[in-house]
C-alpha cells in the first residue's frame, strides 16, 4: 500500500471537487440561464396576448383612441418592466409603452419580419438592429375579423436575466463548497476507521512476513476490517504456537533420543575398556537391546504420527467385531498383567458387537489406552473395559484405579512428547506419543474421545465409533 491508497482517494476527492465546479460553471449556467429565458419569455408572451385581445383588438377596431390604449399599455410595461411595442405588419410601431406617444414621428423597423421567431413565440437578440444590447421579444398577433392587423411586442433585457442566473448560479457555487466541506467527514471517516487500521494491519504482516509473529496490534472496530485484523492476529498467535511446538517437539526428541543412546554408550564403551567384568557383558547387552527396542518404538510412533497427520488419508473401513477386538488385546497384555498383578475386567455388550472402522487403527488406540492404564496403575489392582450402546454410536471405556492425571495436565496429555510430572517418574520406556497417535485416530474417523481423571483415584478414556448398518 505505501500510502498510495490514501493518496489516491484524496486525489479523487479533489478532482471530483474540480469537475463539480466545472459542471456548475458550464452547464449548470447554461441550463439556468436557458430555463430563465423561457420562463420570462412565457410570462411576457402571456402579456402581449392579453394586450393583443384586448386594448390593441379595440384600438383597431376603433372602439378606443391611441392615447388611451398608449396609457394603458405603458402601466402594464412598468409594472411587467418590459417595453411594449405595437407593430404594423410592414414594421412601423404605432405605440411604444417606453417612449412619449409622438404620432407625427413613427419608427419604423427595419426588414421587419415576424418569421425572425421561427417555430417559437419568442427571439433573443437586438431585434432587427432596434437595440444596443441583447433582448427577450415575444410575438403575439392582433387579429381583427380574421385578418392579422399588427403584433404585440414585449422586450425585456437580458442583462437582468444573466443577473438572475448569476445571483442563482452564486448560491449553487455556495452550496457546492458547503457541501464539498461537509463530504471532509467522509475523508476524515475514511481516515480514521479505514487507512489507519489498513495501515496497522500493513505493518503487522510486514513483521509477520520477517518472522515476529509475536507482533501485537489492535483495531479497535467490530466491522470487515476489524474481524480481518483479528483473525490476523490469531493466524498469527496459531503460527508462534506451531513454531514452539515445533521447537518443543525438536527438543523432545533430541531429549528422548540422546537418552537412550548416551546409556548404550556407556554401556559399551564400559564393556569395550574392561570397566564391566566379561561375565555381565549379557547382562549389559540386554540393557543395550533394550533402549535400541525403546529407539525403535519411539521412530515407528513418529512415522505412525506423521502418516496420521498426512492429508487426504485413506481409512480402511470395514465392518469388524469390536468385542474380538477388545479380548484380543487384552489378551497380549496377559503377560504383564501377571508380573505386575494386574486384572482386566470386560464388561461388553452382546455376544458380538460390529462397527464400522479401521480395525487395525482402532486395535492401535486400545493398545495405546489399556498400555498406558497398566503402566499407571498400582499393583494388585484391576482395569475395566466396557462398551455401551448409545442410539447409532458404541462407547467403548478404558478405565484404571492408578495415580490419576493432575488437573493442570488434562488437555495437555494429547501434546505430543508431553508427560505429567508423575508419569516422568513411573514411565521411563514411555514416548510421549500413545495419546498423540490415538487422539489423531479417533479424529480421522471423525469420532470423539474424552479423558475423566481425579488424580490419585484413577483415570477412564471413552471414545466413540460408530456401529454397523444393519443389512
Amino acid at each position: 500500500m505505501k500510502r498510495t491508497l490514501y493518496l489516491k482517494f484524496v486525489l479523487a476527492y479533489f478532482i471530483f471537487a474540480f469537475f463539480g465546479f466545472i459542471v456548475v460553471a458550464t452547464f449548470t449556467s447554461s441550463m439556468t440561464l436557458e430555463h430563465l429565458k423561457r420562463e420570462r419569455a412565457d410570462t411576457l408572451y402571456k402579456e402581449a396576448l392579453l394586450i393583443a385581445d384586448s386594448y390593441a383588438a379595440d384600438l383597431y377596431n376603433s372602439e378606443i383612441t391611441l392615447e388611451s390604449v398608449w396609457r394603458q399599455i405603458e402601466a402594464i410595461g412598468t409594472f411587467v418592466d418590459a417595453s411594449i411595442w405595437i407593430v404594423n405588419p410592414s414594421g412601423l410601431v404605432i405605440l411604444d409603452s417606453s417612449s412619449p406617444l409622438d404620432i407625427e414621428n413613427p419608427t419604423t423597423i427595419p426588414n421587419f419580419s415576424p418569421t425572425i421567431t421561427g417555430s417559437s413565440f419568442y427571439t433573443v437578440g437586438n431585434f432587427f438592429g432596434m437595440f444596443d444590447e441583447e433582448m427577450i421579444s415575444a410575438f403575439a398577433p392582433i387579429t381583427a375579423k380574421y385578418k392579422v392587423k399588427g403584433y404585440v411586442v414585449i422586450h425585456t433585457s437580458m442583462e437582468e436575466l444573466e443577473r438572475s442566473c448569476n445571483s442563482l448560479l452564486n448560491i449553487s457555487y455556495i452550496t457546492l463548497v458547503i457541501l464539498f466541506l461537509l463530504s471532509l467527514i467522509i475523508l476524515l471517516f475514511f481516515t480514521e476507521m479505514v487507512y489507519i487500521p489498513l495501515r496497522k494491519i500493513t505493518h503487522a504482516t510486514e513483521q509477520y512476513a520477517v518472522g515476529n509473529f509475536r507482533y501485537e496490534f489492535q483495531v479497535d472496530s467490530e466491522d470487515e476490517i476489524g474481524y480481518l485484523a483479528a483473525s490476523l492476529a490469531y493466524m498469527a498467535s496459531e503460527v508462534a504456537k506451531g513454531e514452539d511446538n515445533q521447537k518443543r517437539l525438536v527438543a523432545n526428541i533430541s531429549h528422548d533420543f540422546r537418552s537412550p543412546l548416551t546409556s548404550m554408550r556407556g554401556y559399551l564403551e564400559a564393556m569395550i575398556d574392561g570397566t564391566v567384568p566379561v561375565e555381565q557383558h549379557e547382562k549389559y547387552i540386554g540393557i543395550v537391546l533394550n533402549e535400541t527396542n525403546r529407539l525403535t518404538k519411539l521412530t515407528n510412533s513418529l512415522l505412525t504420527l506423521n502418516n496420521l497427520n498426512t492429508k487426504g488419508m485413506i481409512l480402511d473401513r470395514t465392518d469388524f467385531d469390536i468385542n474380538q477386538v477388545i479380548k484380543n488385546t487384552a489378551a497380549s497384555f496377559e503377560g504383564t498383567c501377571r508380573n505386575k498383578l494386574i486384572s482386566i475386567e470386560l464388561v461388553l455388550t452382546d455376544e458380538e458387537m460390529l462397527v464400522n472402522a479401521d480395525m487395525v487403527k482402532i486395535q492401535q488406540v486400545l493398545y495405546n489406552l489399556v498400555d498406558n492404564a497398566i503402566k499407571f496403575s498400582h499393583k494388585n489392582s484391576s482395569i475395566k473395559i466396557e462398551t455401551i450402546e448409545r442410539s447409532n454410536k458404541l462407547l467403548v471405556s478404558v478405565k484404571d484405579s492408578g495415580i490419576g492425571i493432575p488437573g493442570d495436565s488434562i488437555k495437555l496429555i494429547w501434546n505430543r512428547f508431553y508427560k505429567t510430572d508423575l508419569s516422568r517418574g513411573k514411565d521411563k520406556k514411555g514416548t510421549g506419543l500413545g495419546l498423540s497417535i490415538t487422539k489423531e485416530i479417533i479424529q480421522s474417523h471423525n469420532e470423539n474421545i474424552n479423558v475423566i481423571s481425579t488424580e490419585g483415584v484413577g483415570t477412564e478414556f471413552i471414545f466413540t465409533l460408530e456401529k454397523a448398518k444393519d443389512d
